[in-house]
């Protein structure tokens, strides 16, 4: 059985705004870490306040373990949220923060505080008890939100883009501990965020989003590496993309006549991420250097290519980089193993 069942969601906010979700389904199994990810507007932060019971869907049903959730209100639902904010009591100590869900709840005392300690605990914020939010760093206010909403026990945990507040060393330790957190408590967790890093490196399946509809769901090899629309191959990552036509033997080949080696029988557009592209004095397309870009682990090329392709993105390694320059003419190959066919 699914765990948490999504059916033709619908809503608005006022007709003239348009549809913030349209037609919305999906299915998400127990204990899986999933994430709503998309630009802003796309509704993701919509459908997780339908989750909550902070909003109420024109349209739709939800089903957790085969109850009927939209009815149910949000203080009595097994779901606990983590926000952007993190709404943290300024006046409580952290142990007081934390037990106060569970006083709220009708927890005993004793039992509460255990949990609540228990709690913090997995966070690893036991030596904190008695401080007050003031008092702790970003990524300590954000495990004490964790702590919080985990000392209850939900069924369910959202978490509305719970480390964009963060600088970006502290985000990368959080996207560690909130999959530990995840794996450990045994919790189905729906993340949204826009962040695509954050949404491949902790997810175990992504919904993309645009518009309210939902794009596309896999894994986050899947997405990445089998994008199915236009607008995932563009959101996610940095992609190539370029119209292939067959020859008559069904074989894709580009513009200037490079053959991918992939069969396909239908005109169509294809996806070719910078890293399957590689600079190669036998490689069948040509092109000039415009610019080079230093990231870090590899520098960023920006190929014009000849035969009417337009404009190609390259990650060439440190030793390969330091031989290039602006305005050089360079062969190029692909790796037929790395194209993706895109629906226009």
């Amino acid at each position: 059985m699914t765990f948490l069942k999504i059916r033709d969601i619908v809503h608005h906010y006022g007709k003239s705004r348009g549809a913030a979700l349209d037609g919305v389904g999906l299915d998400i199994g127990e204990n899986e870490f999933f994430t709503l990810l998309g630009p802003s507007g796309c509704g993701k932060t919509t459908l997780l306040r339908i989750l909550a019971g902070f909003e109420l869907p024109v349209q739709g049903e939800i089903a957790l373990e085969g109850d009927p959730l939209l009815r149910v209100p949000p203080w009595e639902r097994p779901v606990n949220t983590v926000f952007q904010n993190y709404a943290l009591f300024p006046h409580l100590s952290i142990l007081r923060n934390v037990t106060f869900g569970l006083k709220m709840r009708g927890v005993p005392k004793s039992e509460r505080h255990a949990r609540a300690r228990e709690a913090l605990q997995l966070v690893r914020l036991t030596d904190y008890l008695d401080r007050r939010p003031a008092e702790l760093s970003g990524g300590q206010q954000q495990r004490v939100a964790l702590a919080r909403a985990l000392a209850c026990k939900p069924k369910l945990l959202l978490l509305d883009e719970p480390l964009s507040a963060l600088d970006y060393k502290l985000r990368k330790e959080m996207q560690g501990e909130l999959k530990r957190l995840q794996v450990e408590t045994a919790t189905t967790f729906v993340f949204v965020t826009h962040d695509q890093e954050e949404a491949l490196a902790m997810s175990d399946r992504i919904a993309v989003m645009n518009g309210g509809r939902i794009e596309q769901i896999g894994t986050p090899t899947e997405i990445y590496n089998r994008p199915c629309t236009r607008f995932v191959a563009g959101f996610i990552g940095e992609s190539n993309i370029f119209e292939a036509v067959p020859d008559a033997q069904d074989m894709l080949r580009l513009a200037d006549g490079t053959q991918l080696g992939i069969s396909n029988a239908q005109v169509c557009q294809v996806v070719i991420r910078p890293e399957a592209i590689s600079i190669d004095p036998q490689g069948a397309m040509q092109g000039r250097i415009d610019e080079l870009v230093f990231t870090g682990a590899a520098t960023r090329l920006s190929i014009d290519l000849e035969g009417g392709l337009g404009r190609a993105f390259v990650n060439a390694p440190g030793a390969l980089a330091s031989t290039l320059a602006q305005d050089q003419i360079v062969r190029l190959a692909i790796d037929p193993r790395q194209v993706a066919v895109i629906t226009p």
